[in-house]
């Protein structure tokens, strides 16, 4: 079966990006997956369609900022469409003097579909529940199922639930029934089936497609739009008039694959995108296509402006376990560092950043995000330029406030009291325990100041690289050094269902000559 995933030289590329040539527990179900080769199909391969029929709960209307790999074209007029008989055309030569086999282009198009909608939506969805349909109308016409048709289908199951298990997803495996009553936020439903090119759907799928389309109607109550994702061309739709009847699906996202048909311009939902990567040169010269250009190794390309984030919409339903009075620890700084061990083993990204929020005379706030480098009893400890405006906001007012927050584990923690420098002694081992790049850095940095371009770090960069290549020790600035801030309350906030989020308080009392630490519930 990985024998099957490397025929190709991008797959190699990209499945080598995404660690699936050596996975580490490959799941049982697709190491006993077998995918039968047929031979060639006649053209109209990718006048397939499909549908993939996600809740609208979090997918379009919450969107969080994340790194993403896809190019956008601004411009959907900048590119080409493809007809009818242009499309059969191309696919005759893909599977023909090309040698393109059905293996690799549904190596192509399942992971396509998939990243693109990984576009949308990686950061968000986390539980999928399955219900797999392979329609497969017979392309003779006759009503009966083809083999090709059979194993189309099967590849293209197979390469969705690849991609999607190698973003560590989890499947949910249903039955159809669950189809008209989709309502919770984290559920998805698949429909993968492919049609003739006649835009007509054939029973008993004729009816599936009305009952999704039923779904998507907000004159329904006690239920939750889907989101409709169609595949080259929606189901039901006219490869070059699109919706004829007006009443077919109006998908939310469209994966075009090879090149955008024509019916793509009658396309009105937010999420367009361009995906296979496998059109070579000869192709899109004797058909005189512009097509957008895939970045490295990415499998889909946006067509068309991203959709506007309706800011007031998004919301996140915390679902955590609670956190109770008799669950805390007496000693707020061993509750800190439970809580901080938790957010090391799972794993997320520097557990150590915190908000670091400090006034001046003046009154006026300001807060920067710094790195927690040491914790005990005494308090807890930064580093920073002495001179930079913390510093400044820091000797007019030395008080401040931290707050740390674990996204992946619903918390948050504030801690306020009065900050003091750490000893010269302290700032000059960290220092050194630093890599030399960091060192350098801290020298070249007079934090805060204006400087005229990025060029003048680097002139001075490399200037202190060249004195220091001898590995001598490098020295530490006089300006640069560590802050302790000394707790006087803390604050313990994990997020619950509806708001009602849990908000222990901790600030210190004297008790007999003893400082304890008191601890109340705060209403959220």
């Amino acid at each position: 079966m990985l024998a099957l995933l490397c025929k190709t030289r991008t797959m190699k590329c990209l499945l080598n990006q995404l660690s699936l040539l050596h996975p580490p527990n490959f799941p049982n179900y697709l190491k006993s997956t077998h995918i039968l080769n047929p031979p060639s199909l006649r053209s109209g391969f990718w006048g397939s369609n499909s549908k993939i029929n996600f809740q609208k709960s979090g997918f379009c209307s919450e969107t969080k900022a994340m790194a993403s790999a896809a190019k956008i074209v601004q411009d959907p007029e900048s590119i080409s469409y493809l007809s009818q008989q242009e499309a059969a055309e191309v696919d005759e030569i893909l599977m023909g003097p090309l040698g393109f086999s059905v293996d690799q282009l549904m190596e192509l198009a399942g992971l396509s579909v998939a990243t693109s909608i990984a576009e949308c939506k990686r950061d968000h969805v986390k539980f999928f529940a399955l219900s797999f349909i392979l329609s497969v109308a017979s392309r003779k016409g006759n009503g009966f199922p083809t083999v090709q048709s059979v194993c189309e289908s099967l590849r293209i199951l197979f390469f969705f639930l690849l991609f999607f298990w190698s973003l560590q997803l989890i499947l949910i495996f249903t039955t159809t029934s669950v189809l008209p009553r989709i309502t919770h936020p984290t559920e998805a439903f698949w429909s993968v089936h492919f049609l003739g090119r006649t835009g007509t759907p054939r029973p008993p799928f004729d009816d599936m497609i009305q009952r999704l389309v039923a779904l998507g109607n907000p004159n329904q109550k006690h239920q939750k739009s889907p989101v409709i994702v169609s595949v080259d061309i929606p189901s039901g739709w006219h490869v070059e008039e699109g919706d004829l009847s007006g009443e077919g699906i109006k998908p939310d996202m469209l994966v075009s694959l090879t090149a955008p048909k024509l019916c793509a311009k009658k396309f009105s939902g937010p999420h367009h995108f361009l995906g296979g990567r496998f059109v070579p040169p000869p192709i899109a010269d004797k058909f005189k296509l512009n097509l957008p250009a895939y970045p490295g190794t990415s499998m889909c390309v946006r067509i068309g402006k991203p959709p506007q984030v309706d800011i007031s919409a998004l919301r996140e339903n915390y679902i955590s376990p609670e956190f109770s009075e008799d669950q805390a620890q007496t000693d707020p700084f061993d509750q800190f560092q439970k809580w901080f061990d938790d957010a090391v083993a799972a794993g997320l990204k520097e557990p150590n950043a915190m908000a670091l929020s400090t006034t001046g005379k003046d009154g006026k706030p300001s807060s920067r995000m710094v790195l927690l480098k040491g914790v005990d009893k005494d308090g807890f400890v930064w580093y920073t330029n002495y001179e930079s405006q913390k510093a400044q906001q820091i000797s007019e007012n030395p008080s401040a406030a931290l707050l740390f927050y674990w996204d992946g584990l619903n918390r948050q923690v504030r801690v306020e009291g009065p900050v003091q420098k750490v000893s010269e002694e302290e700032s000059e081992k960290y220092f050194h325990s630093r890599p030399r790049g960091s060192q350098i850095g801290a020298i070249v940095s007079k934090q805060s100041t204006v400087i005229p371009g990025r060029q003048f770090l680097h002139q001075q960069q490399e200037e202190l690289e060249a004195k220091y290549s001898d590995g001598n020790t490098i020295p530490k600035p006089k300006y640069w050094g560590g802050y302790r801030l000394k707790p006087e309350l803390f604050e313990f906030w994990q997020g619950q269902p509806s708001r009602l989020h849990d908000r222990l308080l901790y600030s210190p009392i004297e008790t007999d000559g003893t400082r304890a630490w008191k601890i109340e519930r705060l209403s959220p």
